[in-house]
């Protein structure tokens, strides 16, 4: 009966375990004394989330990056989006750019699902942050935003040209020639992935391959260009010039099968993680990305199907300099579409299945708390494995057990938790009237 809790099975002695290390949680500041402790000196923490969509989440993720940023020193945020899309975020943050206010520095996040990263939440903390960073007289010690994500092939693509339009007319020449290979598909990534995985055209492996190649060769020469671009500005064509790489790779592997480009995106993720570690030294990090990203894949089903993750490339990497923080919901409401590319709906989250971790912290009865995973006797009371809950950005009630549930070992997924009994919806900036009526309750029309 591995991986099973229902409440018959369940023994009194687990929810005393949770009980007695649980620490309930009123969403304020000072409740996360005990979780800034547990972090200590580690100057890389992982903040998950059980779903795209939820307020609840982006709220308390912001809460405990500000207490990070200001009594801890952590001086990077990098998070599950483009990096040429939070780059402007960046460079508003930072006190440069052409944007007056935080509003419109999320202008870059239009492609689908907008609303993960142009809502309330994520305007005010970046708002927070412009105004913290401005009271840091020097810039190189100012927070910085930062994206991990690959999607943006295309606005890479043309941040790497313009970037050597300014400081080598002849360079951007040449970049414009290698880049040209895609030109046959417009901006349909995808189109290209399937020509290329199936030998219907010409790969552009090696063409992005060069480009990356050539930037890397002639950094110092391009970095010192002055008056032309600011030296960080050469980091950036960098980073956009790996990303068409990885994003060209990733896009080819999408048709192949197996676990190849989902390994593909987040060995991306953890390469640019510690390219920013190296590039600024001095920066402890925060990671804002979803659970399935954060938690280690070696203590769930991915590790069988050959997947790997950032969660666990971290590990791997920086051992216990790494603190994995998830996050975990029993009903309530999400942001979320019902397939992809659809607008963004308000649904209602279903109570969690029965035999999973969310139903058994639900049982505690205590409305929100944070727990953490490293006392040995709730570690082998809670290691299942047991169902988890995953919402992405689609959201499938009907098929919630196969499509949002998978099984999993959360002691070793993580080094703490915070459980969110009933949660919100994350409210988008763009509200449209599907979103603001809502999901139609069960009880439609008697309103029972």
């Amino acid at each position: 009966m591995e991986g099973r809790l229902e409440e018959g099975m369940l023994s009194a002695s687990i929810l005393g375990e949770i009980n007695r290390i649980a620490i309930p949680i009123t969403f304020s500041p000072a409740d996360y004394d005990p979780l800034l402790q547990w972090i200590g000196d580690r100057d890389l923490v992982l903040i998950g989330e059980a779903s795209h969509g939820t307020h609840d989440f982006y709220r308390e993720r912001a809460l405990i990056t500000r207490r990070l940023i200001q009594e801890k020193g952590f001086r990077a945020l990098a998070i599950e989006g483009d990096w040429p899309h939070a780059h402007r975020v960046h460079q508003f943050v930072r006190g440069i750019g052409e944007d007056a206010n935080a509003y419109d520095c999320l202008g870059e996040f239009t492609r689908f699902p907008a609303w993960m990263w142009r809502n309330t939440d994520v305007l005010a903390f970046v708002d927070w942050l412009r105004g913290f960073n401005d009271r840091i007289p020097k810039r190189e010690d100012r927070v910085g935003f930062y994206g991990l994500d690959l999607y943006s092939m295309h606005s890479s693509i043309h941040a790497v040209l313009s970037y050597l339009d300014r400081v080598d007319p002849e360079a951007a020449q040449r970049a414009r020639y290698r880049y040209g290979c895609f030109d046959h598909f417009g901006e349909d990534t995808q189109a290209y992935g399937y020509a290329a995985a199936f030998g219907l055209s010409k790969d552009c492996q090696n063409e992005v391959i060069g480009q990356l190649v050539e930037l890397r060769r002639r950094s110092a020469d391009l970095a010192s260009r002055n008056g032309r671009a600011e030296p960080e500005d050469y980091l950036s064509a960098e980073q956009n010039a790996r990303l068409v790489q990885n994003a060209e790779r990733y896009y080819r592997a999408m048709f192949a099968g197996g676990a190849e480009s989902w390994n593909v995106r987040d060995r991306h993720m953890a390469e640019t993680l510690a390219w920013l570690r190296a590039n600024r030294p001095k920066g402890k990090t925060v990671v804002w990305a979803h659970n399935s990203h954060l938690g280690d894949a070696r203590a769930t089903g991915m590790a069988v199907q050959g997947e790997v993750n950032l969660g666990q490339l971290a590990r791997e990497r920086w051992n216990n300099n790494v603190f994995l923080l998830g996050f975990t919901t029993h009903s309530g409401e999400v942001t979320a579409a019902s397939r992809w590319e659809a607008q963004a709906e308000r649904k209602r989250v279903r109570m969690a299945l029965e035999g999973s971790y969310e139903s058994l912290f639900h049982q505690t009865r205590i409305p929100a708390f944070v727990l953490s995973l490293w006392d040995s006797d709730l570690a082998q009371a809670l290691r299942g494995p047991h169902l988890e809950r995953a919402i992405g950005v689609i959201y499938l009630p009907e098929t919630e057990r196969m499509s949002h549930y998978f099984r999993g070992r959360l002691p070793e997924q993580f080094d703490a938790v915070i459980h969110i009994d009933r949660t919100k919806a994350l409210i988008p900036l763009e509200r449209t009237s599907t979103w603001e009526a809502g999901e139609t309750p069960e009880t439609y029309p008697f309103a029972v």
